[in-house]
């Protein structure tokens, strides 16, 4: 299936508003777990968490698994909005970690000073820490008032882990720290983005598909839409730091260049990169609907993941 044809299906879903709307109530359902979250922790700590919470950002995993669930199910609630919160505390995490001097230094995220150096190095790395065990409590509680069983409660946990660990983001982030080292091929490249990027963005749908009680079927098509979109951002993200703006993109641009990684442009080009990346959201949409999973609001974001601007 083409990415006009997919164009097409989701044209009836106004993309803007809708995000508009979904990071609202990403936004809220977060306010109300960082509450939670925080209390009672020091302030030393606290700040630092809160900080790298509330700066923003597309909040597209929570939107994501929020998608899955109302293509499988019914409207999500707000059990399912904060229960996707989870994954963007991983996710929040992983970027707190990424900007720190041991790994990208990076002064600007999400248009704010990066946590490190809004407070401290040691502070950030320790508010990072502080968000991943902090997520899987709010994933169980949630999941819990839900109502689903403990099966499916500890499958969501793993799942969450998986991705945020050493087989998924961090093992990415290894490879992706190695790269600036040595020289990387293709297919070097696409299992680091395959770990760093796509492996929380297909436990995003994952998640959301879970919680909807998916059989298996619609969990794999799920899982190979969020694999696809996964390299469909990276690749865009690899783009924008060649041709965005700083002020645009919320974090420095050309920080890849000046760090010597290995990024999609530079084995494809411009046009190359930008047929890979449409290619594989051509596979995401595909495989939904292989599996009979008829979604606008998916393919609406797989067009989303194409033409964003930061």
């Amino acid at each position: 299936m083409s990415v006009a044809h997919a164009e097409s299906q989701a044209a009836v879903l106004d993309l803007e508003r809708f995000l508009l709307v979904e990071r609202r109530r990403v936004d809220l359902a977060l306010a109300q777990v960082a509450a939670g979250v925080l209390d009672g922790v020091a302030p030393a700590l606290a700040q630092p968490m809160e900080y790298a919470l509330a700066t923003g950002g597309k909040r597209l995993r929570p939107i994501l698994a929020a998608a899955a669930y109302r293509a499988l199910r019914d409207e999500p609630d707000g059990r399912v909005y904060r229960l996707a919160c989870a994954l963007e505390m991983v996710h929040t995490y992983s970027l707190v970690h990424d900007d720190l001097p041991c790994m990208d230094d990076d002064d600007l995220r999400r248009g704010q000073p990066t946590v490190h150096r809004r407070f401290d190095a040691a502070r950030a790395t320790l508010a990072g820490a502080a968000l991943i065990p902090a997520a899987v409590r709010v994933l169980d509680v949630e999941a819990a008032s839900l109502g689903l069983s403990a099966e499916t409660r500890s499958k969501l946990t793993v799942e969450l882990c998986r991705a945020g660990g050493a087989l998924g983001m961090v093992g990415g982030q290894l490879l992706d720290l190695q790269g600036e080292e040595v020289a990387v091929d293709a297919e070097g490249l696409e299992r680091i983005h395959r770990g760093k990027t796509g492996a929380l963005l297909a436990a995003a749908l994952h998640v959301g598909a879970l919680a909807a009680g998916a059989d298996a079927g619609e969990l794999a098509a799920l899982t190979v839409y969020g694999e696809d979109l996964g390299l469909a951002f990276q690749i865009v993200d690899d783009l924008l730091d060649v041709e965005g703006r700083t002020e645009v993109l919320g974090k420095t641009r050309g920080r890849d260049l000046d760090l010597g990684k290995a990024t999609y442009p530079s084995l494809y080009g411009i046009e190359g990169a930008r047929v890979l990346a449409a290619g594989h959201v051509d596979e995401a949409v595909t495989s939904l609907r292989g599996a009979g999973i008829r979604s606008p609001e998916l393919e609406a974001l797989a067009r989303y993941v194409l033409e964003r601007a930061h």
